[in-house]
């Protein structure tokens, strides 16, 4: 049974911080973006803002037999992007790698390397292949 009484209203749920979804909208772009550079680079995506209960990876890609871990960093310069990739993400990224790695039947035969790409506006984006 409902807690609200006949003729009350429920409470409504605070609007979202503008600067949040600013940021969740940019980081969306970022990831579409990085995405068709390494399309252009002749990687398969594989998935996209992958999920597991260890953690998160923007993007994993594949071309041959590697696989990427991408994580995608928009700041103003590729070595601020690279700096915000701290250890905690890198684990994050790892561990999210780890569980996705366990479900493929061809595991064995893959070499797995955590990348980032760099977002900067007006440029194009930057691969640092086996950043971490």
């Amino acid at each position: 049974m409902s807690d609200i009484r006949p003729g009350e209203r429920r409470k409504a749920r605070p609007a979202p911080d503008r600067g949040r979804v600013k940021a969740e909208r940019r980081g969306r772009f970022s990831e579409y973006v990085a995405a068709l550079y390494l399309l252009m680079k002749g990687y398969r995506i594989v998935a996209m803002r992958y999920r597991s209960g260890a953690g998160e990876v923007d993007i994993i890609a594949r071309r041959g037999e590697v696989v990427a871990l991408v994580e995608v960093k928009a700041r103003g310069s590729a070595e601020k992007a690279i700096d915000a990739v701290g250890f905690s993400s890198q684990q994050r990224i790892r561990s999210a790698g780890d569980h996705w790695l366990s479900r493929q039947r061809d595991a064995a035969a893959l070499s797995v390397r955590c990348d980032i790409v760099a977002i900067v506006p007006g440029r194009w984006p930057r691969h640092f292949m086996d950043a971490f």
